[in-house]
């Protein structure tokens, strides 16, 4: 290591992973603004988050614990200009007001890592 190395690292830091109980969080305040499939959910991320990444692994475990919760939903949906059928998640109506915490739990974060 030099020391320019210790400049860069901070000029160009690498990606944070979100852990299961951001992610869980994260997917519930995208749902809450409509469906949505796995990898969408992983491209909104690193868009709209550039610093942030999401694993597969942590993504699929999360929206199954969610699913266990009967917090969303999932179905098959064939989506115009694509191959394959996606499957698509939305949140519960039971679970409305629950993922709105949950979601603002996610947006307070991401607040306080900003500033």
């Amino acid at each position: 290591m030099k020391l320019e190395d210790i400049y860069q690292f901070f000029e160009n830091p690498p990606p944070t992973y979100l852990c299961q109980e951001l992610a869980v969080c994260y997917i519930l305040s995208v749902l809450q603004q409509g469906e949505s499939y796995g990898t969408e959910l992983i491209q909104k991320l690193e868009s709209e988050y550039p610093t942030y990444r999401l694993s597969d692994t942590v993504l699929y475990s999360a929206i199954k614990f969610l699913e266990d919760q009967k917090a969303i939903t999932g179905y098959w949906k064939k989506l115009e200009g694509r191959g394959r059928p996606r499957r698509m998640y939305q949140v519960s109506p039971d679970w409305q007001t629950q993922a709105q915490d949950l979601a603002r739990l996610w947006h307070d974060y991401i607040k306080r890592r900003t500033i």
